[in-house]
């Protein structure tokens, strides 16, 4: 049987995630762990502390966003308890008419909300970008299907609400940087459109899910390994053609992120070129997984300057 010639050097990409040799198949129980954690891999401060002050800053964040810029707070996408979504416009603008920024906070798809993840609303809306935080339910009580059918129905909800829009633009970080990936492979014919998706922004995401089975993390996702196979863009990416080749996927880790999250990252990027996408990668320098995040709150910081070249190129 003949595949395609280009789906075929993608899988060859992707094997290294597949075959035996993949690194994390030879680790103890306790260095997979180790490696999954990604506050222990903070220099900085403390595993609790990063934790800790992540989620403070997050918080504060999103007061400010509350209190500085008009909002749609907990917009409903869909029936489900969870299904809401806050919206932050900028001043000067015609509603509808503007870039849309959404993001998928993190939290190993078990924790996070979207009522402390509103980190980079201040510096977009002064540019003149919508954003939106999007929540979705967590495990125990959501499975991880359930979580990319919801991030799915999200972004369809957006693009229906405000169809003028100028380009929604997908940003995950960690688990959220996996949920918007796998919306590289989403069959929208099924949500009655065809969103008008303009950039992706994956920060130090897991894209092959089958390591996360053999950790604690498993514990509330309860993942079988078909579960996770189905779920995991890294494999996926490989046998899809890009709906849009021109849309540019950006793969994004920090210095301090763990080796198998820099792994992680690096073969999707990889993977994403295989495949015909117009993918970037970034190791940013002197930042760990969650100040990636945290200095998206601060208008000069590097990762909002390339959001902004994107959406504004």
């Amino acid at each position: 049987m003949h595949t395609h010639p280009a789906v075929d050097g993608a899988m060859e990409v992707s094997g290294v995630g597949l075959s035996g040799e993949a690194p994390w198949k030879k680790m103890s129980a306790a260095e997979l762990e180790h490696q999954y954690l990604p506050s222990q891999w903070v220099v900085r401060l403390g595993a609790e502390e990063a934790l800790r002050t992540y989620s403070q800053i997050g918080t504060e964040a999103t007061a400010r966003a509350r209190a500085t810029w008009k909002s749609l707070l907990h917009v409903p996408y869909g029936d489900g308890e969870g299904e809401r979504m806050d919206i932050y416009f900028p001043n000067k603008a015609a509603e509808g008419a503007l870039p849309f920024f959404l993001f998928f906070h993190g939290g190993y798809w078990q924790s996070g909300s979207k009522d402390q993840s509103a980190f980079m609303v201040d510096p977009l809306a002064a540019q003149g970008v919508a954003v939106v935080i999007v929540g979705y339910d967590i495990a125990p009580k959501g499975t991880l299907d359930q979580m990319v059918d919801q991030v799915t129905r999200s972004i369809a909800f957006v693009q229906k609400r405000y169809p003028s829009n100028e380009g929604i633009y997908l940003c995950g970080h960690s688990a959220g940087a996996h949920l918007a990936a796998m919306m590289l492979l989403a069959d929208w014919t099924k949500h009655g459109v065809t969103p008008n998706l303009k950039g992706f922004f994956l920060v130090s995401g897991v894209f092959d899910l089958e390591p996360v089975v053999y950790t604690s993390q498993n514990i509330a996702l309860q993942l079988t390994l078909e579960d996770a196979w189905r779920n995991s863009p890294q494999l996926k990416v490989a046998q899809a053609q890009p709906a849009d080749p021109a849309c540019p996927v950006l793969v994004v880790v920090g210095q301090f992120d763990s080796p198998e999250f820099h792994r992680q990252s690096w073969e999707f990027y990889q993977t994403l070129c295989q495949g015909g996408w117009k993918a970037s990668f970034e190791k940013l320098r002197d930042m760990d997984h969650f100040e990636l995040i945290e200095t998206l709150t601060q208008k000069d910081s590097v990762l909002i300057q390339i959001i902004l070249k994107t959406i504004f190129q």
